[in-house]
C-alpha cells in the first residue's frame, strides 16, 4: 500500500525585530513558551525534548538541524517536522514555519486522520505565527 503525501504548512511573515530576538524566541525553552507551547528544547542536535501539549499531553521531539539565527528543525510526535527558518530582511526577519509528515491514510497518536488535522492545525498555524509576531513586537 503506498502513501500518498499530503502537502507540508507553511506559513511565512515578516516580523519587526532583530534576528536574534527572533532566534531566541524560536530555540530557546522560554521564547517557545511564549508563543507556542512550553518544553525543554535545547538548540543541539540530537537533543531529546518534550513539548507540553496541553489537553494532548507530552509530545516527544528530536533536535534534527540547527544553524543558529537561520534554521532550527525538530521532530514532533510520531509522524512530524518542524522547521523554523528565518532571513534577515534589511530591518525585518522572514519567518517560514515548515510543518512537514503529513500522509493521506494516517492517524496520529490521537487515531484522527491526518487530512482531518491538517486541515485544522493549517488554521491553527496562522493564528500561533501571528502570536509569534505579537510577542516579539511588542
Amino acid at each position: 500500500m503506498s502513501t500518498q503525501a499530503l502537502p507540508d504548512i507553511r506559513k511565512t511573515i515578516l516580523i519587526q525585530a532583530p534576528l536574534q530576538k527572533v532566534w531566541e524566541a524560536v530555540s530557546t525553552p522560554e521564547g517557545l513558551a511564549a508563543w507556542f507551547m512550553p518544553g525543554n528544547l535545547q538548540p543541539v542536535a540530537g537533543h531529546e525534548f518534550i513539548l507540553e501539549a496541553g489537553p494532548f499531553g507530552q509530545s516527544p521531539c528530536k533536535v534534527l538541524e540547527v544553524e543558529p539565527e537561520k534554521r532550527l528543525s525538530f521532530t514532533w510526535g510520531k509522524d512530524w517536522t518542524l522547521t523554523f527558518e528565518l532571513v534577515q530582511q534589511s530591518d525585518q526577519v522572514e519567518f517560514t514555519l515548515i510543518h512537514s509528515g503529513w500522509t493521506a491514510e494516517q492517524l496520529t497518536e490521537f487515531g484522527e486522520p491526518h487530512e482531518l488535522v491538517r486541515g485544522r492545525m493549517d488554521g491553527g498555524w496562522s493564528g500561533i505565527v501571528k502570536k509569534l509576531s505579537a510577542f516579539l513586537e511588542s
